[in-house]
């Protein structure tokens, strides 16, 4: 049987740390997830659910957006080390039920860290937690939504709500969401993209017409040439590790952009192989290139810069398909090395290596994640990895294109239904057509956005579909004193969070079915479907009893607060919202109508597989943009000068972690166990700084005149480039400024916060 939940916040005072490894994966992952999923689960309850995950019969893996196979190749055991701990974590035997309420006062759940909170298990039944209470309490369902839906419609403007969605939601759940919060009138649909691809989505679409990756899974698989920058997926998207090694063998090289030198880009033990249970494994990365964190920008000009040089330009691709190559190369024409240099913290002999790799791959995958997307320069920088690929004709080619690796199973998905604070007209004229409502034109709020607005008491009602939003967000003093100004919260949750405990003056709980689960909804077997980073829409059928008799499917939510909100004479009485949660395929044939791509989307999700969307610069080399075709772009090379004595901290997961679900203290592939208050900082910096290996210090950072502090963390020597350093999230948060964020996305910089190291404040004292 599983084990019961920790009872005690867990001790930090056995922290360890050792070497790293030299590999990734290999026999002991396979030992450490079964492990988990054992605690968690149970022996038979394990053996059921791992093997349905990835499954063309089985259920969407709730961990991040990486691609299945095609189902001819699909392995039995077709999911990762941290893929079997999310299964895990949701279909986990640990209740959290009413009595466990009762017994314990929310001031005292919010004394408790995130790790703790997580691990009490699954919530059973609504909860509400009303002005002056100590304890939530149970409420039948029906009152419940009964409430959220009377406290919208005495909002003094729709604007007055924040309608957050996570990227777990469905395609079905997150349609239906912002038809609902549309029909209310509003725009306010923040999701947790805003605060990490969303720099992504607004480079790509200003410069090749779309906001998605151009690639498959067999470009990846076939391609000569692989970048992977500011990306570790070794930790955040491992199956990924599987694609990389049949690139190898098929010949490909890697080159790894990234500050720290991660194990999971090293050697691969491959526990599926026979050599990665027994032999060395694969070695992955070629070359890597340890740049300064915010140094990606300046590396891709001089990339761009001598590839010009050398004349490896494709130019019937760049004279057929683009505009903006002339400015782009003049721009590059004068290019300051000294800058790049300092901007870099590479020597050019590095930076030519890898500029000599691309000029001789015919074929080039363009691979990023948050390294690229939490700076200032954020769209900028990845306006110029669009420009390489454009420079070198390596979208609409086989084995190449852009492959922004998304972190959540269908945060991608949930941009194509509509959970976008900008929506763009012919999304709105869509939905005015199909349901005959009127919906609003104006702009909403994003996430940084909605929090300002909170915080000015702009903003009294929040509703988070999913997610744990106080947890994810930026500096959290500010966001959580927002969050509890709001009149009403309400997180529609499958576990305990952090966005419990962090509540309006009145605050509900709504329970809701895991991926893992039979969804019944309506009497029948329902199935929902997801859309992953390379396009493919696929369906999602749990096997597993709901952990408890009271949870409803988020369509089932959304449908009954619909009809508790829109009364007789309201436009959006007369969508069928009773057949949507009836038959989630009357949901489907209304995707089909209003979306591209979704023709007969009810029969094709039930094709082994699923089917793929539409994306005109990877079929046919055609781009939807203002002037129809490709954009080159400039950008300034940008030099992040830092003062004196401080460090450029990168916020970032430990390996228990998946974004801020914690499911351990450890962090083995980069050396430490039993604890996570701990920061990477240069052997040189430390001794620079006046500090030792294993001291104790606290985290500042200075932003627009207010001091933010992370206390009490152990400083942990790294090879990394000097004046950088790193730590995880979400114990980092405090530091990253609510006003700090990209240009043209609103993201926050979470991977350039400019922070002080000072003792910790009990090791002060005790010299006092």
């Amino acid at each position: 049987m599983a084990t019961s939940a920790p009872r005690g916040e867990p001790d930090e005072s056995g922290l360890e740390v050792g070497p790293p490894p030299d590999h990734s994966a290999g026999p002991r992952a396979v030992a450490i997830a079964m492990r988990h999923a054992v605690d968690q689960m149970g022996v038979r309850r394990t053996a059921t659910t791992l093997r349905r995950v990835n499954q063309v019969d089985g259920f969407d893996c709730q961990g991040c957006a990486w691609p299945d196979p095609d189902p001819a190749h699909r392995h039995s055991a077709e999911f990762c080390e941290n893929g079997a701990k999310a299964v895990a974590e949701e279909a986990t035997l640990r209740r959290v039920d009413a009595a466990f309420f009762a017994e314990h006062p929310v001031a005292e759940l919010a004394a408790h860290g995130d790790y703790w909170l997580g691990q009490q298990g699954r919530l059973t039944e609504p909860m509400v937690l009303r002005p002056g209470a100590t304890h939530y309490a149970p409420i039948g369902w029906d009152e419940a939504l009964a409430l959220v839906a009377d406290r919208l419609r005495d909002l003094d403007s729709p604007d007055d709500a924040v309608f957050y969605t996570s990227g777990r939601t469905s395609n079905e759940a997150a349609f239906l969401y912002q038809l609902l919060v549309r029909a209310y009138g509003t725009n306010n649909l923040p999701d947790c993209s805003n605060m990490c691809h969303e720099s992504t989505s607004v480079a790509l679409a200003e410069t090749i017409g779309i906001g998605k990756g151009s690639v498959s899974l067999t470009d990846v698989q076939t391609a000569e040439l692989i970048v992977v920058a500011g990306q570790n997926p070794g930790t955040n998207h491992p199956r990924m590790l599987a694609s990389l090694e049949a690139a190898k063998e098929n010949g490909a090289r890697i080159i790894s952009v990234n500050p720290l030198r991660e194990a999971g880009l090293g050697r691969f033990k491959n526990p599926q192989k026979p050599r990665g249970v027994v032999g060395h494994g694969t070695q992955l990365a070629d070359l890597h290139l340890p740049v300064r964190l915010g140094g990606d920008l300046a590396l891709f000009q001089a990339w761009g810069a001598l590839l010009l040089k050398w004349g490896a330009v494709d130019e019937g691709f760049v004279a057929g398909h683009t505009v903006g190559f002339q400015s782009y190369a003049e721009g590059l024409a004068d290019l300051d090395w000294d800058r790049v240099e300092e901007a870099t913290g590479l020597d050019r002999e590095q930076i030519e290596d890898g500029a000599a790799m691309i000029r001789d791959s015919g074929a080039t995958v363009w691979c990023w994640a948050m390294g690229l997307t939490q700076h200032r320069h954020a769209v900028a920088t990845i306006k110029e990895v669009v420009n390489l690929a454009l420079l070198r004709g390596d979208i609409g080619r086989p084995g190449a294109g852009l492959c922004p690796v998304r972190g959540h199973s269908n945060v991608q998905g949930d941009r194509t239904m509509g959970i976008w604070e900008k929506p763009p007209d012919w999304f709105l004229d869509a939905l005015e057509m199909e349901f005959e409502i009127p919906v609003p034109r104006e702009p909403g709020l994003d996430a940084v956005e909605a929090i300002h607005a909170l915080d000015a008491g702009d903003a009294r009602v929040f509703v988070g579909m999913g997610g744990n939003f106080a947890a994810a967000a930026p500096d959290t003093e500010v966001t959580e004193a927002a969050l509890r100004r709001a009149d009403l919260t309400v997180q529609i949750s499958t576990k305990l969070n952090r966005s419990h405990v962090v509540h309006g003056r009145t605050a509900l709980i709504l329970p809701v079915l895991g991926r893992s689960e039979k969804d019944r909804t309506g009497g029948r077997a329902q199935r929902v479907t997801v859309e992953d980073s390379m396009s493919m829409v696929h369906a999602s059928r749990g096997p597993l009893e709901p952990a408890s008799p009271h949870l409803r499917s988020e369509v089932d939510v959304v449908c009954s607060l619909a009809e508790a909100l829109f009364g007789e004479g309201h436009p959006a009485a007369d969508v069928p919202w009773a057949d949507f949660r009836s038959d989630y395929g009357w949901i489907r044939d209304r995707i089909s109508r209003v979306i591209p791509g979704f023709d007969d989307y009810d029969r094709r999700i039930r094709q082994p597989g699923g089917f793929v969307l539409p994306h005109p610069p990877r079929d046919a080399r055609v781009f939807p943009t203002a002037v129809g075709a490709a954009i080159f772009t400039t950008s300034p090379l940008e030099v992040l000068d830092l003062p004196e004595g401080h460090l450029l901290l990168q916020t970032l997961r430990s390996h228990d972690q998946y974004n801020t679900t914690i499911y351990g203290l450890d962090d083995r592939y980069r050396g430490i166990s039993n604890g996570r208050r701990v920061v990477f900082v240069h052997p040189d910096d430390v001794a620079a700084l006046g500090f030792a290996d294993g001291d104790l210090v606290d985290l500042v950072a200075v932003w627009d005149g207010t001091e933010r502090r992370a206390d009490g963390f152990r400083i942990v020597p790294y090879d990394q480039p000097r004046e950088c350093a790193a730590a995880y999230y979400p114990e980092t948060n405090p530091l990253v400024p609510l006003g700090s964020v990209a240009v043209g996305s609103n993201t926050p910089t979470s991977k350039a916060v400019v922070i002080l190291l000072e003792p910790h404040a009990a090791a002060r004292a005790g010299e006092r």
